[in-house]
């Protein structure tokens, strides 16, 4: 199973990277916290101040056919929200 699927690069992750240290990844959905603590610490060699954890559920798409309207959902994820400890960071850049 693989852990991390990719880094969460939105406005919002960016600021609170900026001003509070964290960084958003998306993970596999059956991954516990301390599965992605040790998967983190062991690709980006960082220690971590704390862990938060979200399901997010998918938005309802529509579009229209011939045949009427279809309405269905994107899939959920699951993203985890990582706080390290003062002094450190992430570069996602750098293996580029």
């Amino acid at each position: 199973m693989e852990i991390l699927k990719k880094p969460i690069l939105t406005e919002k992750a960016s600021a609170l990277t900026e001003k509070l240290n964290r960084f958003t990844f998306k993970v596999d959905h059956r991954a516990n916290k301390l599965e992605i603590k040790n998967a983190i610490e062991k690709m980006y060699g960082v220690n971590i101040k704390a862990i938060n954890t979200a399901v997010v559920f998918g938005k309802t798409k529509s579009r229209n056919t011939k045949a009427g309207v279809v309405t269905g959902n994107a899939p959920k994820y699951k993203k985890a929200i990582v706080t390290l400890n003062d002094g450190e960071t992430i570069d996602f850049y750098s293996n580029i």
